[in-house]
């Protein structure tokens, strides 16, 4: 599919059936958030591919945002793998996480397997649930799967304010 096209098309889907990912498709996925740019190349991300049952009712118990999914990826990041910015206020790992987890995202929807963005959650309770190291934070969970019979995008999902409203050149 052209860029354009999968730029335009995703929605975030909200319920899924129980078709599980192809790994040819999954992998496809997971090689785009490897691909992504982080900064000085941290590569900081850290992703958790979760499809047994155990682990996807963990998930359950801490947020009601997986719709179904067979699969849930876990964005996280080492903490301490980031670089700090000058002034000392922030690092890279949420941005450099949330490229990441972009590229997978766009990854899908031109793979064909749709997905959904969930911050849905407190990050220190799903860490916890599902034993991850103390020093990575959970940035998001991204739903992966296709989309259960008679799914559609929200209705507001073409709703979108024009460029001057979001942009100004300067």
């Amino acid at each position: 599919m052209e860029f354009k096209e999968v730029v335009k098309n995703r929605y975030s889907c909200k319920k899924f059936s129980d078709r599980q990912v192809e790994s040819e498709k999954l992998n496809a996925v997971l090689e785009a958030g490897r691909l992504a740019p982080t900064a000085k190349n941290l590569q900081e991300q850290r992703i958790y591919v979760v499809q047994a049952e155990q682990m996807l009712a963990k998930i359950d118990a801490v947020t009601p945002c997986r719709y179904g999914a067979p699969t849930v990826l876990v964005v996280a990041y080492d903490t301490n793998n980031v670089f700090t910015y000058p002034g000392g206020k922030r690092n890279s790992g949420a941005e450099d996480a949330t490229i990441v987890a972009t590229h997978m995202i766009l990854a899908a929807a031109d793979e064909g397997v749709d997905s959904c963005w969930i911050n849905f959650f407190d990050p220190d309770k799903m860490a916890r649930a599902l034993e991850l190291p103390e020093n990575e934070e959970v940035l998001m969970l991204m739903d992966l799967g296709y989309a259960a019979e008679g799914t559609c995008a929200l209705p507001n999902h073409t709703n979108r304010k024009r460029l001057e409203q979001t942009v100004s050149f300067m």
